[in-house]
């Protein structure tokens, strides 16, 4: 099997025994990179040369004697552009910073660098971050591989795309309201959002929220490379208040015989379709058939899941036009005349969330009565989950839109991801099938520090429908409707 198509952990090992040298590893995947980028723009940021040196020292390393090698040794990898890398551009999507460049590294690159890990390069994301399709004025749009009519999703679009497409064994996303996982559903990888506070997000731009709402996670081709990555990434580094030491399980240890898997297909809010409703079906049935027991649960403040998410976001104290700008305000009106003439440095999803954030504000305020619901909604579903149980979730409300056309429909349909930020619960993704040519996958939800437990079930889930295999970028049929 050709190296562009294994788990990163299988990568290592095959370094440690000399199967395959670091250089070699790393020629394939820039080579890989540079055969699929034209198409799909993900990676955004390279530093090649850098790599090779660090590739070359690393097949030193391998055949110095005594010479102690890390689990990702010689391993090469990609993270978001939001993740500050040395010497690389760190503009978060925004115009005001094209030119803006990372003078130190963010302490998860850190770390996987201190594990023997290579970085490729830096990928793309939305304009700010707080949007679900991979767009800005500084790099352009990322396409899907698997159909480049439609989106990668977002806000680590960028990431999903290249994995997907097999030019990285694994990259690093961050995820405030689903930016790990709608791209991991959409490009038919595994991606892990992880307890909050398990890895630190110092050296992220846009600045994590004061609350704890944000985390960085690892996206994967095989959900067996996730807690290997989440046990580099783990552990405080004394500079992000929100992060705390939590114990790691062992997935490899959880007996499926003794999991409780409760699939809620929608939660009231959103418009889920029938093929999303389905694949969580499918996924239960999946692990009852492996042994799991599959019972009903009614989470009735789900209803509310989007409403919870906006609101407490959108009482942080951190307007969206104060970032997009560096601290002024965008004028709505002359700047939408500006998108429609193509002339705005901003993008259309940022006026429109911009717009929605400022009409928020005029509603009634209902943020205590939100962060009561929230909290009581937490409570319900950890003392529901308990130990051994895990909830099956859509992770958006239909497969991957075309371009421009995710924000279309019902805008509680973001919800579906979003309210687990808030309840800081750990969620890992599957690819669970196909619909109309593009990946169907499922959210799997535990009780905070249960992080182990769902990357068991996804990787009973990798099993049962086979997981991710190479991407040849490709178009799929057109779009009826093609919106500017």
């Amino acid at each position: 099997m050709s190296v562009i198509a294994k788990p990163a952990l299988e990568l290592a090992r095959q370094v440690r025994d000399r199967e395959v040298s670091p250089v070699e590893l790393l020629e394939a995947h820039i080579a890989r990179i540079e055969q699929v980028n034209p198409a799909i723009n993900a990676v955004v940021e390279k530093r090649y040369e850098a790599a090779r040196e660090e590739a070359r020292a690393a097949e030193r390393a391998v055949g110095a004697k005594g010479a102690k090698l890390g689990p990702l040794h010689g391993v090469p990898c990609t993270v978001k552009e939001f993740l500050a890398v040395e010497g690389l551009k760190q503009t978060g999507g925004l115009y005001i910073r094209r030119d803006h460049v990372a003078r130190r590294n963010a302490t998860v690159v850190d770390r996987l660098r201190g594990a023997g890990a290579i970085v490729m390069g830096t990928t793309n994301a939305p304009e700010g971050g707080l949007w679900h399709e991979t767009h800005n004025r500084v790099y352009g749009r990322t396409a899907n591989p698997h159909d480049l009519y439609r989106t990668s999703g977002g806000s680590s679009g960028g990431e999903g795309a290249i994995v997907a497409a097999g030019g990285s064994p694994f990259g690093i996303g961050s995820d405030v309201g689903g930016s790990i996982r709608i791209p991991s559903a959409f490009c038919g990888i595994f991606g892990h959002k992880p307890t909050h506070g398990l890895i630190p997000n110092t050296g992220h731009f846009p600045e994590a929220p004061p609350e704890p709402y944000m985390a960085v996670g690892p996206m994967t081709r095989s959900a067996r490379d996730l807690m290997p990555l989440l046990r580099v990434l783990a552990g405080p580094d004394g500079e992000d208040p929100h992060a705390r030491q939590w114990g790691l399980g062992d997935p490899d240890a959880v007996d499926l015989s003794g999991l409780t898997v409760y699939p809620v297909p929608t939660n009231g809010q959103a418009s889920v379709a029938k093929h999303m409703r389905g694949a969580v079906m499918d996924a239960a049935t999946a692990l009852q058939n492996r042994g799991a027991r599959v019972r009903e649960l009614e989470v009735g403040k789900l209803k509310h899941a989007f409403t919870i998410w906006a609101t407490l976001m959108s009482d942080l104290g951190i307007a969206y036009d104060q970032l997009v700008t560096d601290g002024g305000v965008v004028p709505l009106r002359t700047e939408f005349r500006r998108w429609a003439q193509g002339r705005s440095r901003h993008t259309g999803a940022v006026l429109a969330m911009i717009a929605l954030e400022r009409a928020l504000h005029r509603l009634p305020d209902q943020t205590e009565r939100m962060r009561r619901m929230a909290s009581e909604l937490q409570s319900e579903l950890e003392v529901a989950l308990g130990d051994r149980g895990v909830l099956l979730h859509p992770p958006f409300s239909r497969v991957a839109p075309h371009h421009r056309q995710i924000g279309i429909g019902n805008p509680a349909d973001a919800g579906v991801t979003a309210v687990f930020n808030i309840l800081q619960f750990p969620v890992t993704v599957a690819p669970v099938g196909q619909h109309d040519g593009v990946p169907t996958a499922v959210q799997i939800i535990g009780r905070r520090g249960n992080d182990h437990l769902t990357i068991a079930a996804a990787m009973a889930l990798e099993d049962a429908f086979g997981g991710w295999s190479v991407v040849e970028p490709r178009r799929g049929r057109r779009p009826r409707l093609a919106l500017a």
